[in-house]
């Protein structure tokens, strides 16, 4: 099973220095480098305190001068909100810089309010983004790209450098929806899956995959498919509930308040239900860590979940993932 990190650089209550929110992401991605984690999945996000990173690729040419192995994944970038070419220019550089060590993620985004600071209207979101991917690809492995679509054309325009890994760095596509996971299955790409799904919506939602794969003449066979998932350790039961529990408020809070009104995002809490309770029931990882090993080893057989992608909700957890967990699985 491989194991990863989401990394957020969330900056609660503006308490402490914010140079201190990258430090210590940078100290902690040292650490992953070290003791044998695949990836750092960087979390993209705007004008919000929830996760104060608005540059994946800027943060991961720092990740990794510091690290030697790790690799270095976007989590995602939020392909709507760049013009495709720079998109294609800034990912081709971070895996010359990290010597071909690149896993491109990308993404439609939800926040509103990204959408409307940018310009872009919510309802090209999903047009901007396919036509996003397909034009970093093409600048990827065609010498002189030339396009024309609905929102952007090009007349062969060299795209200066590509990448170092061929034909290009591996590619996953953020997928919640049926209608995005059959998007992304049908073109044959990887997915990565959501933070805030329950874990049997997760199996249910790798089942839709494979057969939307196998339907499009793919195969699942060899596919990394990292699952996020928010985790909370502690030396007890109670410890690790209550991280789980502030956690699940910050992202009740973060995603789902009617402050930030998501696009295409809902709480999929029944109506009436407490969605905190949701989170620390059916999606928050919490417990000693003996206990989460044994969760992650059922949800391995159950769901086939092999790539853990860890949001660690508390520093602590980090550190008992590091030391409890990562050398005890399979």
């Amino acid at each position: 099973m491989k194991l990863g990190v989401l990394q957020f650089f969330s900056w609660p209550e503006r308490r402490f220095e914010l140079s201190s929110v990258y430090e210590r992401a940078l100290q902690r991605i040292e650490v992953m480098d070290r003791t044998g984690f695949d990836a750092v999945w960087l979390a993209e996000h705007h004008f919000s305190s929830f996760s104060v990173c608005p540059s994946v690729h800027m943060v991961g040419v720092l990740a990794a001068a510091r690290t030697k192995r790790l690799r270095i994944g976007t989590g995602v970038s939020l392909a709507p909100f760049y013009h495709p070419l720079r998109l294609a220019e800034e990912v081709a550089l971070l895996d010359q810089l990290s010597g071909g060590r690149v896993n491109w993620g990308a993404g439609r985004g939800f926040a509103r309010v990204e959408f409307e600071n940018f310009g872009v209207p919510p309802e090209e979101s999903t047009s901007r983004f396919h036509e996003a991917v397909e034009i970093v690809l093409r600048a990827w492995t065609e010498e002189r790209l030339s396009f024309a679509g609905k929102h952007f054309r090009f007349d062969g325009v060299e795209v200066l450098p590509k990448p170092m890994q061929l034909p290009h760095p591996p590619v996953w596509m953020a997928a919640t929806s049926e209608s995005a996971i059959e998007w992304a299955a049908g073109r044959g790409f990887s997915i990565l899956m959501d933070p805030h799904a329950a874990h049997r919506d997760i199996g249910k939602k790798r089942q839709f995959y494979a057969e939307k794969l196998a339907a499009a003449g793919h195969s699942i066979d060899g596919r990394d498919l990292p699952v996020a998932r928010l985790l909370a350790l502690g030396d007890s039961a109670a410890k690790a509930a209550e991280v789980a529990r502030r956690g699940a408020q910050w992202i009740v809070d973060s995603y789902f308040g009617a402050q930030h009104n998501p696009v295409g995002v809902r709480d999929p809490a029944a109506p009436g239900a407490d969605p905190v309770q949701r989170y620390l029931d059916e999606v928050i990882l919490h417990g000693t860590p003996e206990a989460v090993l044994d969760e992650i080893l059922r949800l391995r057989d159950e769901i086939g979940l092999d790539y853990l992608l860890c949001a660690p909700l508390s520093h602590d957890t980090f550190t008992l993932l590091t030391d409890k967990i990562l050398p005890r699985l399979p």
